[in-house]
């Protein structure tokens, strides 16, 4: 079944490459964490839990840079990368305070090449 996913990702996305999902707590695109709730019975008993991101690990294709780099991304910032149009378009956008270190100087050095 986990091969019929990857089929899927690699049909609906094309500036990527799916590596398989990854147990990360954070992505590193968006800074996306796990965040606090209760699961709440008939009764209205509540138990503590956590709601996970959905992590994969991905492989990216820099256009500008001609290499691939790896990030643990979840799927919302999967599917904005591939709307922006990859992912030099996206970390030009995207706000440098919730990138990881390694997304912020990736994003450096694509500002640096492209003026």
């Amino acid at each position: 079944m986990s091969i019929d996913i990857y089929l899927l990702d690699y049909i609906l996305f094309t500036n990527y490459i799916a590596i398989g999902y990854f147990m990360s707590k954070k992505c590193e695109l968006t800074g996306k964490k796990p965040l606090k709730g209760y699961n709440v019975s008939h009764a209205n008993n509540k138990t503590k839990r956590r709601f996970l991101p959905g992590i994969k690990k991905v492989k990216f294709r820099s256009d500008l840079l001609k290499k691939n780099f790896k990030f643990n991304v979840s799927n919302s910032a999967l599917r904005t990368v591939d709307y922006k149009g990859g992912i030099d378009k996206f970390l030009r956008s995207a706000k440098t305070f919730r990138l990881s270190k390694k997304a912020k100087k990736l994003k450096s050095i694509i500002i640096s090449k492209n003026f």
